[in-house]
């Protein structure tokens, strides 16, 4: 559940280690969609989400994921990232799959995600791609 990270902004095991600020690099140097969010926000989206994993490795951050559920149907897997020097040792799945062992996301009867340019990934861990559904988006804040 990433508690130290999700409720104060440290690293692992409540460490001082500026793991919010780390996870904003993380994101910013490995993703195309999560690129320049603020710090506020972030914190804000960690506090509102359900799930959190973060893997760390001598006070650096090498993958994270959230997710959220409404603990009974649907559930929906966010922002899964990996340092891009880490990338190809399996902290991918572990981080998907400790999401979808959670308690809060297991009990769904599916759970969704979306990606860009990944999906060969999620595939061979088990999703399947529906194309029998569009994605609609309705931007709210600028």
């Amino acid at each position: 559940g990433a508690p130290g990270l999700r409720l104060f902004g440290t690293g692992p095991n409540f460490l001082p280690s500026k793991g919010l600020f780390k996870l904003k690099v993380l994101l910013d140097k490995n993703t195309s969609w999560a690129k320049n969010r603020d710090i506020k926000d972030l914190k804000n989206c960690l506090a509102k989400s359900d799930v959190i994993v973060s893997l760390w490795s001598n006070n650096k951050i090498l993958g994270f994921g959230r997710a959220l559920s409404d603990g009974t149907y649907r559930s929906v897997l966010w922002d899964i990232v990996i340092d891009h020097n880490h990338q190809g040792k399996g902290y991918g799945k572990l981080i998907v799959n400790s999401l979808l062992d959670s308690k809060r996301i297991k009990q769904s009867e599916k759970v969704y995600l979306m990606t860009t340019n990944q999906s060969d990934f999620y595939c061979q861990i088990g999703f399947k791609e529906v194309v029998s559904q569009n994605l609609l988006i309705k931007k709210l804040i600028n």
